[in-house]
């Protein structure tokens, strides 16, 4: 067996160091042993509260050490736990007083005996469960706690309670397994001897533990000895010497008393028999009283089923009266159901009424009642009358509610108050129909809920009715816009006719004004129309208690509106609500067709302003309820897309049929009428550019072809008319291209084109008029691919004889050949304003050329003298 820590001087010395490194007077260690700390927890079957204890419970290595202290005459003695540092190095963790000490109890949890629990009275939280402590066999076990509980009787004059563990099965192991060591310890009646056990043999461990009825029996008798567990073997002793004593006086007694003892044996047979004669004396009485007994059980047992009787009769009266308040009609609801009248000041009573037979139809149901009632012939009887009523209530609501829609909205339709007049556009207020129409909301929910079946025939009859007010308002309110709007026709097709003669005066967008009214008036009262229908009719749709009643007069409240419907539909009951919309909404888009139509004639380009307003209007139309709002939108869109699109290929077409059978001189029409078009187009942006950009990008795509095949007619003056209307093109432009990036590209594009013009027109000229010198230069070049710059001036025609007869013909009357060379420039440009430029951009030309010349004839003649460019330069400046 290893070791037992208990012997280790090592584990002594470093307890005495740790306790000494933490207290300022130095403690005795008078044992110290390794043990494993934990607690009580929960068991592991206990799920997520196990686990969660797991960890805690988890054992950690400790060291206990049993310390004194002297103090005076006193002894203090104290039970120290100390853990391991990082370091190795034992430091105090908790210190118990022995004093404290009031109970001591081996853990039942541990088959093996070698944990137990240490109990003192002065815990601060009695909640918290104590540690455990576990030694590595029940030897080290017995050797510390006897160890506590000797201190416990030398210094405090008893010993604690002991729970779980043979007092005198330690006594005997403490006797055999033990020497006693005597020491001198101080207390306040004098020097006492300390007997503290050493260990010397090896121990197995058993389990062999009493009862706690057969320990407290010993500690009661140890308690009349006034002895203790270390006093085990004068107790034996002292047992014997009484038992011994018991037996001899028994047996002289006996012998000295035999007369007394036939005297008692005579008093115990007269006593026999006084008992037998009670004995039946007891069986008669038991006879009677078995009888009595049975007599009051019977009596008891027919009062108590009189008590239940009468118990079951109360509940079954009040269970009657409880069926009875369910099975009548209450007086003043059967007149609203059977036969009242739906007029507002009764729908209080009605709705009351309502409430009341959906409840008493639901708590006749089978199963929110006990089914021995539900069978019963009266409920059944009732539950078909009440379906009666039912049928009865809600077929005489429906018929009102049918009649009562149309005959409202024809109020509204007769009183002309209600509709735009002549001079007077009249927005559309439907508040007070609404108002009227709330106060049925509450019947329709009941009519819901009692049969289904009837909301369609109603949804239908709003729907109809409410259908003509909205689209006799929708045709009044456009034909007073179309009246009373000054928009005047716009002039003739823009790319037709002569230059300049179809330029408007000034922009004028009452059509497009006259669209956003009509929009800005009608698109909020439609997604209201459909939000309050959504509600009103009991479609399963959820919506805010905000503003979604009342009329709006910009998108951005439209789009409050709508967001605030929260959609919560299947898609059966999303479909029946598109159903009632669109026979709420149909036909009114051909009053909205009208006023695109109107305002398309009379300015196509209106159309720009009417597609911002009806896209700003489709972004704001989110929610489910406003679906066909939405197609509206679309279907707008898409008109003006197309009215607008038509307008665009008119222009195209017109640019394409220009004539191109005869010579354009000059700036084609139609280029300076695009730069008109384009600013007035960037006017009439409201929003989105997407229509206006594809319409640049198709006009001005067909603009450039057919410029192409204009330029074509002519060969000898493509250049010029290139360069000419690309050159009016970017003039045009200059400003637009600056903010509009599609217009930028082209104008890009256009300047390119114009910059390849000028270099053929101008490379053209100068040839015409040093054609022998630039062809020479050619010659050159050519030669110089097949050999070297000394070979050339042998070749024939490319000697400098040669060289001095083309040089003196090309550069002879140099004034005359320039002169000639800007006439030519200047003869066939018809916008002067474009010559300075060209004739800057000819003279660079020519140096350049020119410059490459004299490298050329560095190389083949490095004598021959020649003009230099500086020379040239100041030349071509002179003139």
């Amino acid at each position: 067996m290893a070791r037992s820590s208990a012997d280790d001087m090592e584990l002594k010395r470093a307890c005495e160091a740790g306790i000494l490194s933490k207290e300022k007077a130095p403690e005795k260690v008078v044992l110290s042993m390794r043990v494993a700390k934990g607690r009580v927890g929960p068991p592991r079957g206990l799920g997520i509260a196990g686990k969660l204890t797991s960890r805690h419970n988890m054992a950690k290595p400790r060291v206990l050490a049993v310390t004194t202290k002297a103090k005076g005459q006193k002894t203090k003695a104290f039970l120290r736990v100390l853990k391991y540092s990082n370091g190795g190095i034992l430091e105090p963790a908790k210190v118990y007083k022995i004093k404290h000490l009031h109970k001591v109890e081996v853990a039942s949890s541990d088959p093996s005996g070698c944990t137990f629990i240490l109990g003192f009275d002065n815990l601060k939280s009695q909640s918290i469960s104590p540690p455990q402590w576990t030694l590595r066999n029940k030897d080290d076990r017995n050797r510390l706690l006897m160890c506590i509980l000797n201190l416990c009787k030398e210094l405090l004059g008893g010993i604690p309670k002991v729970v779980g563990m043979d007092i005198v099965e330690m006594a005997i192991w403490a006797k055999e397994n033990t020497t006693t060591k005597v020491t001198q310890v101080s207390t306040k009646d004098g020097p006492i001897e300390s007997v503290f056990a050493e260990a010397e043999s090896e121990v197995t461990v058993e389990k062999d533990l009493v009862s706690q009825a057969e320990e407290e029996d010993i500690e009661a008798l140890l308690g009349t000895y006034v002895m203790a567990i270390g006093e085990a073997e004068a107790f034996s002793e002292r047992m014997k010497r009484e038992l011994v004593a018991l037996e001899s006086a028994n047996v002289y007694a006996l012998m000295e008393t035999e007369s007394v003892v036939e005297e008692v044996l005579q008093g115990l047979e007269v006593a026999s028999i006084c008992v037998e004669d009670m004995d039946e004396w007891l069986g008669i009485f038991n006879i009677k009283l078995r009888h009595m007994r049975e007599d009051i059980q019977s009596i008891e047992w027919r009062n108590n089923r009189l008590e239940l009787q009468s118990v079951s009769n109360v509940a079954l009266s009040d269970e009657l009266d409880k069926l009875l308040v369910l099975l009548q009609i209450p007086p003043e609801y059967e007149e609203s159901l059977t036969g009242g009248s739906f007029d507002e000041g009764n729908m209080v009573k009605n709705t009351e009424a309502c409430e009341w037979l959906t409840s008493a139809i639901k708590n006749l149901e089978a199963s929110n009642m006990d089914p021995c009632y539900a069978k019963l012939r009266a409920v059944r009887e009732k539950r078909a009358e009440f379906v009666l009523l039912k049928c009865t209530f809600v077929r005489r609501a429906a018929e009102f509610l049918r009649n009562y829609f149309p005959s409202l909205i024809d109020s509204m339709l007769n009183d002309k108050g209600n509709f735009s007049q002549k001079g007077q556009l009249q927005r559309p207020d439907h508040a007070d129909m609404r108002y009227k129409c709330r106060k049925y909301a509450r019947l329709l929910q009941f009519i819901k809920s009692l049969d289904k079946s009837c909301l369609p025939p109603l949804r239908k009859a709003y729907c109809h009715s409410l259908n003509l007010l909205i689209r006799r308002e929708a045709r009044e309110f456009s034909n007073e816009l179309r009246t009373s709007s000054k928009a005047s026709k716009s002039s003739t097709p823009l790319f037709e006719g002569p230059a300049g003669a179809n330029q408007p005066a000034g922009i004028t967008d009452s059509s497009a004004d006259a669209y956003s009214k009509m929009i800005t008036v009608f698109i909020p009262l439609l997604v209201d129309e459909s939000s309050f229908l959504a509600h009103f009719m009991c479609f399963d749709v959820a919506l805010d208690a905000s503003d979604s009643e009342e009329n709006s007069s910009s998108p951005r409240t439209s789009k409050a509106s709508a967001s605030s419907v929260k959609p919560s539909t299947s898609s059966a009951d999303l479909g029946v609500l598109n159903q009632c919309l669109q026979e709420l909404l149909d036909g009114i888009q051909e009053d909205f067709y009208a006023i695109v139509d109107w305002a398309f004639k009379l300015d196509p380009l209106s159309c720009i302003a009417m597609h911002g307003i009806t896209d700003r209007y489709i972004s704001a139309q989110k929610a489910e309820v406003a679906g066909y709002v939405s197609v509206l939108l679309d279907d707008l869109e898409t008109r003006i897309t197309i009215l607008f699109g038509r307008f665009v290929d008119d222009a195209c077409y017109q640019i394409e049929k220009y004539e191109r059978n005869v010579r354009q001189v000059g700036v084609v029409p139609y280029i300076p009428r695009f730069s008109q078009l384009a600013a007035r187009m960037e006017q009439y942006i409201n929003g989105s550019r997407d229509l206006v950009d594809q319409a640049y990008t198709k006009i001005v795509t067909i603009m450039f072809v057919t410029l192409e095949k204009i330029a074509q007619v002519e060969p000898k003056y493509v250049d010029i008319v290139l360069l000419e209307n690309y050159a009016a093109f970017q003039h045009s432009l200059y400003d637009l291209a600056n903010v509009v990036q599609t217009l930028a590209k082209y104008y890009h594009q256009a300047s390119e084109a114009y910059e390849q013009a000028c270099s053929r027109h101008i490379n053209l000229v100068i040839y015409i008029h040093f054609e022998k010198l630039f062809q020479y230069a050619r010659r050159i070049e050519e030669l110089m691919y097949n050999m070297s710059p000394e070979e050339i001036p042998f070749q024939v025609g490319m000697s400098k004889v040669d060289f001095r007869k083309m040089l003196k013909s090309s550069l002879t009357g140099l004034d005359k050949t320039i002169n000639a060379m800007y006439r030519k420039l200047q003869k066939n440009i018809t916008a002067e304003e474009l010559l300075p430029s060209l004739w800057e951009k000819c003279k660079k030309e020519f140096l350049d050329k020119y410059a490459t010349f004299l490298k050329l004839i560095a190389k083949i003649y490095p004598n021959e003298t020649v003009t230099s460019v500086n020379d040239m330069r100041d030349t071509l400046a002179a003139l």
